[in-house]
């Protein structure tokens, strides 16, 4: 390992940072992927408006990196949409467009940072990485309760409660729940479940994900709305209707 290099930031639960970039020119939005990734974070494209809110919807991403100038939906509605919605990921622009009152609308439509093309693509990384350490490791760091619809797990009290009511779990459930809302939405498949939340003390049969998964369904999923689904032949997540 260099060691200059400094130590990849990382989610909450200990998985790599996701970043979403959004470019029409297929070339840099995959140099930009692969440096990204180099970084040891979850990089994904798309090449338009539609795509990239498709993505955000499902990928979740901590941090979107964003072209301005795109046919269709352009950076400029992308970020308007995804502010309307209450979603506040941080975005960094990225366009050929290099007049102050274009940085300024920018930064008013609610973005975070701004780069004109040609771009230094170690600066971009540079200005990710920061972006990165404000956003997603401080949330970390200050952010110990999870939720999802009107269900909330405390990381640090082991409290979890659904709609004002306690729910009283086992520690392995409250591993396996912690895990399902630490990656909302993301369907988890069963290998990855076992790896995550049994590890290396797991010694049952390969359905004890299937039996717990049964379990917290019974204790939560009987107070309201189904929260937690089963996504047929592929795994496990946990999402409300909202």
């Amino acid at each position: 390992m260099n060691p200059s290099r400094p130590a990849p930031l990382t989610r909450v639960d200990g998985s790599p940072v996701r970043v979403l970039v959004v470019d029409d020119e297929a070339n840099l939005s995959d140099l930009l992927r692969m440096a990204l990734q180099n970084e040891g974070w979850d990089a994904r494209t798309a090449a338009n408006g539609q795509e990239a809110l498709n993505l955000v919807r499902e990928f979740a991403p901590d941090l979107v990196v964003l072209d301005i100038m795109m046919p269709g939906i352009d950076g400029m509605e992308v970020l308007r949409r995804l502010r309307s919605t209450g979603n506040d990921v941080p975005v960094l622009f990225l366009t050929a467009k290099d007049a102050v009152e274009n940085r300024i609308a920018g930064i008013s439509a609610g973005g975070d940072d701004y780069l004109t093309k040609p771009f230094n693509l170690e600066e971009v990384v540079v200005r990710l990485r920061g972006m990165a350490r404000r956003h997603v490791a401080a949330a970390a760091a200050a952010e110990t309760r999870l939720r999802v619809g009107d269900l909330t797990l405390d990381e640090e009290t082991y409290e979890v409660v659904r709609g004002g009511i306690p729910i009283k779990l086992t520690a392995k459930e409250f591993d396996l729940l912690r895990y399902l809302m630490q990656n909302q939405r993301r369907v988890l498949s069963r290998s990855q479940i076992l790896d995550q939340v049994w590890s290396y003390d797991f010694g049952g049969t390969s359905s004890v994900v299937e039996i717990y998964i049964s379990y917290l369904r019974k204790k939560i999923d009987s107070l309201g709305e189904p929260l937690i689904h089963t996504v047929r032949g592929v795994g496990y997540t946990i999402k409300s209707a909202e």
